[in-house]
């Protein structure tokens, strides 16, 4: 990691923005990657697996963009985006991480790490269950998910810090290049216990056979109720997409005069459009926080949490040391899952404070003297 560095990219939106999330998905499937490297990369040069952090940041209210990744990516990263938001600005930009700092006698912070409410095969709902992939909608008529949590992100004063940071690495089988001496297999059997549970502990049975008819044993035929079957076929969909192991952290950091304890609570509220009853949601894991305050004798347990919270949210460390699998389990999310909660928004979400570009940038006319 030191010696590849990283690069915390920003990007400005373009004003305005007419492609579903299907773009964004896009984009992310140009950054899963498996390849780690040989056995002596891993074992004697401590090679691991490149890893990428998503985040949606509000400074004081301003909303901003990022991709954090490895120096080499920059350029796959750019164009990336460039290739599906023409309009869009990405630069190379200072990391905002560094304004949090702790020190308990002059600010506040609360932070949790996530995870999902049923097994990873059930999909969160996502951009194609809210037919934003249909791209035949008024724009009055359109219901993006990802509004929400930035109109909230947009309500923070000056002062204020939160950061919604999303830390994905290309899911695969895993074996000795991951320091596994037995091998873990990818999520696919997963995927296929859960479809088998549906059908055979949630649907119901009916015989072919009328009352009076006594001459053979009846023939018992399996239904399942459109949701079952609209469930099923959301789990197929999102198999058939590139996978990476997940974590989702959230942060909140404000001087003790103007610290809001309630600001924490809002922005996971604006976060439960992602989930459904009969597919999948994320949900709060670990809280940065004592839950019985008197077994803490002068908070120190408290302020050790919440000193490594932030300097692991700094580090973007979740896959690897120096905190690896720090307060939670990674999970599953799909290109099309991950893609519905880090996208960029069109002309619904009107939060003044989202950075965009101020005006559509045009070739020059060919004609021009020289």
């Amino acid at each position: 990691m030191r010696e590849q560095g990283g690069v915390l990219l920003e990007i400005k939106l373009p004003r305005n923005i007419d492609k579903s999330p299907a773009a964004m998905e896009m984009v992310l499937e140009g950054l899963w990657e498996d390849v780690v490297g040989t056995l002596t990369d891993v074992y004697i040069k401590g090679r691991v697996r490149d890893w990428f952090s998503l985040e949606i940041v509000s400074i004081g209210g301003d909303v901003k963009f990022f991709i954090w990744g490895l120096k080499k990516w920059k350029n796959i990263i750019e164009s990336r985006v460039y290739t599906h938001y023409p309009g869009a600005e990405v630069f190379e930009a200072e990391d905002y991480a560094r304004q949090m700092f702790y020190d308990p006698t002059k600010m506040s912070m609360s932070g949790i790490t996530t995870k999902l409410n049923k097994p990873d095969a059930y999909p969160i709902k996502t951009y194609v269950d809210y037919e934003l992939d249909k791209g035949n909608k008024e724009q009055e008529e359109i219901v993006d998910p990802i509004v929400p949590v930035i109109e909230y992100l947009g309500s923070l004063k000056p002062g204020e810090l939160a950061g919604i940071q999303i830390l994905i690495q290309g899911h695969r089988k895993e074996g000795l290049q991951d320091t596994r001496i037995f091998s873990k297999p990818d999520w696919k059997e997963g995927i296929k216990k859960e479809i088998k549970n549906i059908i055979d502990k949630e649907s119901f049975t009916k015989s072919n056979k009328s009352a009076n008819d006594k001459s053979q044993s009846p023939l018992l035929l399996t239904f399942l109720t459109k949701t079952q079957d609209k469930t099923i076929e959301a789990i197929e969909r999102n198999a058939g997409k590139l996978a990476f192991n997940t974590m989702m952290r959230v942060v909140y950091t404000a001087p003790l005069e103007i610290f809001d304890k309630m600001r924490l609570t809002g922005l996971i509220g604006s976060m439960r459009q992602f989930g459904s009853k009969n597919l999948n949601g994320i949900r709060p894991d670990k809280f940065m926080s004592i839950e019985y305050p008197w077994k803490d004798f002068r908070d120190r347990e408290k302020k050790r949490l919440q000193r490594t919270h932030i300097d692991a949210y700094k580090r973007r460390s979740f896959f690897d040391v120096p905190y690896k699998h720090l307060s939670g389990k990674p999970y599953i999310l799909t290109v099309e899952e991950l893609a519905t909660l880090f996208h960029f928004p069109g002309a619904t979400a009107t939060t003044p404070t989202l950075t965009r570009v101020p005006s559509k940038k045009a070739e020059a006319p060919a004609n021009l003297p020289v």
